[in-house]
């Protein structure tokens, strides 16, 4: 087991809720139409003027209040979003001097789209366990509203703004990560993604508008996710060397309503022990997973001695999985 201790999490969301009635109200649809086709009852939307790195701060701030530490705390920041604020420089940095970390405290981003929260936390537990580091902060922030096209029901009506942030301490052999396994299946890269902003498409090499939007083949993620899901869990719990029936709390990517009943299917657990926020926060992209992980552990659902899983699919298409000892 990799030791980490999981101290504190943290959460913030734009200032402006949306309701599924307000959007049928605004796109012209007959009423009910985008609570039956989402499944959200509401989700958050950032306004304008408020920036995914300044969300992200605000979830830093609030995990720091409640471990009753200061910026000058971490020694390391690790932003974990699934798109960045900007190409260059890292989202981090952004961050960093929003939540008033010190200079040169050092911070980067790590990328897994849906599961860059899953990635960077792995990537802590490392880092700590080579005593370069006392103290990390792992934070995800996601405006999904600003890439979504309105156009597309099945792309857009699912998605929700928000950010969360965890802290994270090297452990003492008592909590930390049990089993660990992420997988990539490149013939689905081309189900959800964003093409342009990078060096393929842009407006010097050649763009369009729609480039910008984030595109989904809903039906051909589930239907890679369905063939590869069952061995995958099988082979994560095997490296833990305990079966599912030792797991006391599941937090899932909350992609879709499909999709969580699809990881309640297949993990045959009791629907108490799976936390879900899809119906009041919607897809966060990165911060759905670190979003769900606080709600477990304000609502005491996730407490110290508890094994928890985490688990999603991300674009790539990824795979991945993590339990945790807390």
């Amino acid at each position: 087991m990799i030791p980490v201790r999981l101290i504190a999490t943290g959460k913030a969301v734009p200032s402006h809720s949306v309701t599924s009635a307000s959007l049928d109200l605004k796109l012209g649809h007959p009423a009910g139409y985008t609570l039956r086709k989402s499944g959200v009852l509401s989700r958050f939307v950032a306004a304008p003027d408020e920036s995914q790195s300044q969300l992200a701060a605000a979830a830093l701030l609030d995990a720091l209040k409640n471990a009753s530490l200061r910026p000058s705390d971490i020694d390391l920041l690790i932003c974990a979003c699934g798109v960045p604020e900007q190409a260059l420089p890292n989202t981090a940095c952004f961050v960093a001097e929003h939540a008033g970390l010190p200079p040169g405290t050092q911070s980067f981003d790590v990328n897994a789209s849906c599961l860059s929260f899953m990635a960077a936390f792995r990537v802590a537990a490392s880092m700590l366990a080579g005593g370069a580091y006392r103290r990390i902060a792992i934070v995800s922030s996601d405006l999904a509203s600003r890439g979504v096209d309105w156009s597309e029901p099945e792309a857009s009506m699912i998605f929700g703004d928000g950010a969360a942030a965890v802290i994270v301490e090297r452990g003492d052999g008592s909590a930390g990560i049990r089993a660990y396994k992420m997988g990539t299946y490149p013939e689905g890269r081309r189900y959800c993604e964003i093409r342009g902003g990078g060096t393929e498409r842009n407006p010097r090499n050649g763009c369009e508008p729609g480039d910008y939007l984030f595109r989904m083949d809903g039906k051909a993620v589930f239907r890679l996710a369905v063939k590869v899901m069952p061995d995958f869990l099988a082979e994560l719990m095997q490296e833990s060397g305990a079966g599912l029936e030792k797991i006391d709390v599941v937090v899932p990517h909350q992609a879709s309503p499909l999709g969580l009943a699809h990881a309640a299917r297949i993990l045959d657990v009791p629907d108490a022990k799976i936390i879900k926020i899809f119906e009041t926060h919607g897809n966060q992209v990165a911060a759905s997973l670190p979003t769900a992980l606080h709600e477990a552990v304000m609502t005491g659902r996730a407490v110290a001695g508890q094994r928890l899983l985490m688990m999603g699919t991300a674009a790539g298409l990824t795979i991945g999985g993590m339990i945790l000892d807390l």
